[in-house]
């Protein structure tokens, strides 16, 4: 019994040591196990908002890093680069006559004010235009809503020169067309993409 008091100290001690080790690096372990974690599935920040985008739109070029083919109205086209257009998942060939061509469906679907001016201001910046007056530029949805253009990607917004535009006019010739039975959904948003300007060309 005087043994095992003397002893059981000492046995104390000695598994202490041990349990503070094992612990010390357990806790390493996992550590090193969490970061990984942490690294493989920690989701990438967002260029949105802090100090050099106040605005908070989402933006992915350098400013004066996108070039308009002219600030011409008649003629201007976006950067492909920048703006290769976008189309909106939900409105099909099938679904036209539910979605787009119904009146007042565009209206539904387009962004608000507060989004479109704030992407236009960041894009005059992109686009490196030496007029930066916003109201020189309209936010122009390059493929339109009415033909199944995305409201609100970036990729399918850009400040196009003049305001109005005769592309605007274009748009709607297109559009009725397209209710009309007179061209597809597909080709009307290709003709846009590869040439507005003779895009028209497409309804005969």
């Amino acid at each position: 019994m005087l043994l095992n008091r003397r002893t059981s100290p000492l046995l104390l001690t000695a598994c202490a040591a041990v349990l503070a080790t094992a612990t010390a690096c357990g806790s390493g372990s996992s550590d090193a196990g969490t970061a990984g974690s942490d690294s493989s599935h920690k989701p990438r920040k967002s260029s949105s908002g802090g100090p050099g985008n106040p605005t908070g739109v989402p933006t992915s070029h350098a400013p004066g890093s996108c070039h308009a083919s002219s600030t011409d109205p008649a003629t201007t086209h976006p950067d492909p680069k920048c703006t290769p257009g976008a189309t909106n998942p939900d409105v099909t060939q099938a679904n036209i006559h539910k979605t787009v061509c119904v009146a007042g469906y565009t209206k539904t679907i387009r962004p608000p004010v507060s989004y479109t001016n704030a992407l236009k201001k960041q894009q005059i910046i992109e686009y490196g235009y030496k007029d930066t007056s916003p109201s020189s530029y309209e936010e122009d949805h390059f493929i339109p809503l009415s033909i199944g253009g995305n409201p609100k990607d970036p990729r399918n917004l850009w400040p196009e020169p003049g305001n109005p535009n005769p592309k605007d006019q274009v748009e709607f010739k297109l559009y009725k067309a397209l209710c009309a039975g007179q061209i597809t959904l597909a080709a009307a948003q290709k003709a846009i993409v590869t040439d507005w300007t003779t895009a028209g060309n497409l309804v005969h």
